[in-house]
C-alpha cells in the first residue's frame, strides 16, 4: 500500500489572485515598517516630484522608503542587493507591492533624499518617545570606527605628492617640448597620442595638487588652534606674538608631516585605527543611547578620531530629536575634558555628567588642584562614591550593544556613500532601521 502524503502540485495554478497580506505571518518586520512609515509625515518626500514634468511617472516615495528602510534593517545595503531582493524576497515583494524599481533607481532614490531620510531619523525617535520606549532619563554616548568608502591604495602621503608633483610637472614640459617639434624629427620615434598624454598628466597632477592644499589647509588649521601663526620663523610665540621659551617647531606653519595622507577617492575620511589592529580610512559615528529600550536618540558622524571634543554635538542632537535635555548622561574616558564639562555646566545645567578620568582597571593620576580643574576634581570624587561607581556601571551595557548590533547584526561596516555630509546621512538611516527593528521586536513580545 502506497505512502499518503499531503497534497503537492507545483505546476498547479493560482485559481484566484494571491492577496500579499497573506504571504508573511502576523508580527512580521516588514508590516510593522510598513504601518510605521505610513504614520509618518512624507511631504518632504512627495515635495520633489509636486512640479511635475515631461520625465516618466515616479515611484510612489512610501513605497521606496519602506523598501530601504527594511533593506537597512535586515542588513542589506547594496542597492543592487536590494533589486535582486525585490524578486527573491517575500518580504520585499509585499512592501513594494509588485513594483520592481531597477539598482539605479533605489540608488538615485537613496542619494537625492539624504536630507528626508535625517529627518526621518528624528521622527522615528519621538514616535518612541510617544510609546514610552524613550524616557531620557539615563542616556549613554559611546563612539565607533566605521570604514569609509575609500581605497588605502588611492591615497598619497604628504612626501610623496611633493615628488610625484615635480615628475609630472618634468614630464608634462617634456610632451609640450615634443610637441613643438616637427614630424620629421619625430618619424623615427614610437607612435605617442600627446594630447591624451598631456590630458592624463594634468588631470594627475591637478589632482595630486589639490589633495596637497587640503593637507595643508588641515594642518593650518591644526597649527592656528596650537596658537601658531604665519611668520613665526618655527619659534613659539604668546598671544601678543612676542617670541616665549620653548623647542622650536620641526615645520614651518601649514606644512605637513611627510606621513599625513589624504585619500583621492574619499577626501573627507581620515586614516583611523581599527579594532584588532591596523588602519583604515574610516569615520567616527556618534551614538546617544536611552537607557529604557536601547533606543538610539542621536547619531552623528565626524571625521575626527578622538570622542574628546564629540558630547556638545550629540547631547545637541539628543535635544534637537526630542526637544528634551537627558538628566544623565553617561560617557568614557575618551570623552574626558575639562573644558567640555565646563561648556556642558553652563549648557545642560540640569544634566548629570558621570564620566570616566581613566580606562577600567587602569590607574591613571587625576588633577589635585580644584581651582584649575574644578570640574575635574569634582568628576574624580564622584566617581569614588558607591552611587557614582553605581551609576557609571550602567554605561557599557547600555551604550555597546547598538553598536554591536549595528555591525555584528546589520552588518554595516563600511559606508556605501562618499563624503562626510553623505555619511551623516547614511548612519541616520542605518540607525532609524534599527531602531524600527527593536521597536517592532519589542511590540511584538
Amino acid at each position: 500500500m502506497s505512502t499518503s502524503y499531503v497534497a503537492y502540485h507545483p505546476e498547479q495554478q493560482q485559481l484566484l489572485p494571491p492577496a500579499l497580506q497573506d504571504w508573511l505571518p502576523q508580527g512580521h518586520l516588514a508590516y510593522f515598517i510598513s504601518d510605521t512609515v505610513d504614520s509618518l509625515d512624507l511631504s518632504a518626500f512627495h515635495a520633489r516630484y509636486a512640479s511635475g514634468g515631461s520625465r516618466n511617472q515616479p515611484l510612489h516615495p512610501a513605497m521606496m522608503v519602506k523598501v530601504l528602510v527594511y533593506a537597512y534593517a535586515t542588513g542589506c545595503f547594496s542597492s543592487r542587493k536590494i533589486a535582486r531582493r525585490l524578486h527573491e524576497d517575500i518580504a520585499f515583494r509585499v512592501l513594494a507591492a509588485h513594483n520592481f524599481p531597477a539598482h539605479r533607481t533605489i540608488r538615485d532614490f537613496r542619494a537625492q533624499h539624504l536630507g528626508e531620510f535625517t529627518e526621518l531619523f528624528t521622527q522615528v525617535v519621538r514616535l518612541a518617545r510617544e510609546m514610552g520606549l524613550v524616557k531620557l532619563g539615563t542616556i549613554a554616548v559611546d563612539g565607533t570606527k566605521i570604514k569609509a568608502n575609500a581605497s588605502r591604495h588611492k591615497a598619497m602621503s604628504y612626501a610623496r605628492m611633493q615628488t610625484a608633483e615635480t615628475e609630472l610637472k618634468a614630464q608634462i614640459a617634456a610632451l609640450l617640448h615634443k610637441a613643438a617639434h616637427t614630424d620629421e624629427a619625430e618619424k623615427n620615434e614610437p607612435e605617442l597620442d600627446i594630447p591624451a598624454e598631456l590630458e592624463r598628466r594634468q588631470a594627475r597632477l591637478a589632482a595630486i595638487e589639490a589633495a596637497k592644499a587640503r593637507l595643508e589647509a588641515r594642518q593650518a588649521q591644526a597649527d592656528t588652534q596650537r596658537g601658531r601663526s604665519h611668520g613665526d620663523g618655527r619659534n613659539p610665540r604668546d598671544k601678543d606674538g612676542k617670541p616665549k621659551a620653548g623647542r622650536p617647531y620641526q615645520r614651518d606653519f601649514g606644512i605637513p608631516e611627510s606621513k599625513a595622507q589624504d585619500s583621492f577617492t574619499d577626501p573627507d575620511s581620515r586614516i583611523m585605527k581599527r579594532a584588532g589592529g591596523g588602519f583604515d580610512y574610516s569615520y567616527n559615528a556618534q551614538t546617544a543611547v536611552d537607557e529604557t529600550a536601547h533606543i538610539i536618540v542621536a547619531a552623528e558622524v565626524v571625521n575626527t578620531s578622538a570622542d574628546v571634543q564629540q558630547l556638545p554635538m550629540v547631547l545637541d542632537a539628543v535635544q534637537t530629536h526630542t526637544g528634551v535635555q537627558p538628566a544623565q548622561v553617561l560617557a568614557d574616558a575618551g570623552y574626558r575634558s575639562e573644558a567640555v564639562m565646563a561648556k556642558l555646566a553652563q549648557v545642560y545645567p540640569d544634566t548629570e555628567l558621570v564620566i570616566a578620568l581613566g580606562r577600567e582597571g587602569k590607574a591613571r593620576a587625576t588633577p589635585k588642584d580644584a581651582n584649575r580643574y574644578p570640574y575635574t576634581v569634582a568628576m574624580a570624587a564622584k566617581l569614588q562614591t558607591e552611587q557614582g561607581q553605581k551609576d557609571y556601571r550602567k554605561r557599557k551595557w547600555i551604550a555597546e550593544p547598538p553598536n554591536g548590533w549595528i555591525k555584528n547584526v546589520l552588518g554595516f561596516r563600511q559606508f556605501s556613500m562618499r563624503g562626510l555630509e553623505k555619511a551623516k546621512a547614511e548612519f541616520k538611516l542605518v540607525c532609524m532601521a534599527l531602531n524600527l527593528r527593536r521597536m517592532g521586536a519589542i511590540q511584538v513580545g
